[in-house]
């Protein structure tokens, strides 16, 4: 085996016990660490530390179905789930990236402020609540599959990009409640979504050139990633919406 390299059996593991082995791999140098039989473990890729460099080299592969919180603050490591995942993927992460090869619960990508997060499925409620820009670190989502109810709620930056790669020909996405609250950032959906869908706060604008060599670039990502032709996704399919004030909520509270 890669001296780099440790295998965990997660089986019967408190996630307390499982992490703190998992820390320790990694500030004693493991760079490749191999998660099997993970079943609801919380907070795995958190709080991960080494004094003599930085975390990007730092590769995480789970077998299993990791619970709450997967990589939140997450600073530099790539994480790849073979399987599911719960709720709060990316919470308030800064860099690094998360893949997950199957479906992802609710609040994916909580206050993110930086990193990519790939989720070849569907994804559930309020996906990229709270997602924020902070300084040069701009946070990409990039759901394959729809999502559900309040998409985008109060996000303040970063990019969302929603494939629907899981409708039917001819199916509409079903979220309801699209950007409330939302004061920055753009979300990009593939397929149709009607207007009584999204918050009477956000709109929709015409993609830039630059929007569409971005959306080029992430698709191909999650090609690349998932191993899942994509050649037929076409920018033009993306609705663009933008939020239409900085200050979405001024006429309720501001006097």
């Amino acid at each position: 085996m890669n001296p780099g390299c440790v295998e965990i059996d997660a089986s019967g593991l408190h996630f307390s016990e499982l992490n703190s082995i998992v820390r320790s791999a990694v500030s004693s140098g493991k760079r490749d660490i191999v998660l099997r039989n993970v079943a609801g473990q919380r907070y795995i890729g958190t709080n991960l530390y080494n004094a003599a460099e930085s975390l990007d080299q730092v590769n995480i592969t789970i077998y299993g179905t990791p619970g709450n919180d997967l990589g939140a603050f997450l600073d530099g490591p790539t994480i790849t789930v073979f399987g599911n995942a719960m709720d709060g993927i990316g919470n308030t992460m800064n860099r690094g990236l998360i893949a997950v090869h199957g479906r992802a619960g609710d609040i994916a990508g909580f206050s993110a402020r930086g990193g990519e997060i790939f989720i070849k499925d569907n994804a559930g409620y309020r996906t990229g609540i709270h997602m924020k820009e902070y300084m040069t670190m701009k946070p990409v989502m990039v759901i394959g599959g729809t999502v559900q109810d309040f998409l985008g709620e109060y996000m303040a930056g970063g990019v969302i990009i929603i494939l629907g790669l899981t409708l039917k020909k001819g199916e509409s996405h079903h979220c309801r409640y699209v950007g409330t609250g939302m004061h920055g950032g753009a979300i990009f959906i593939r397929g149709n979504i009607e207007e009584h869908q999204l918050s009477k706060t956000i709109g929709a604008v015409d993609l830039t050139p630059e929007d569409q060599s971005m959306l080029i670039r992430y698709v191909e990502k999650y090609s690349a990633l998932f191993g899942v032709d994509v050649s037929f996704v076409d920018p033009a399919e993306f609705t663009k919406l933008v939020p239409l004030s900085v200050r979405p909520y001024k006429k309720l509270y501001a006097y």
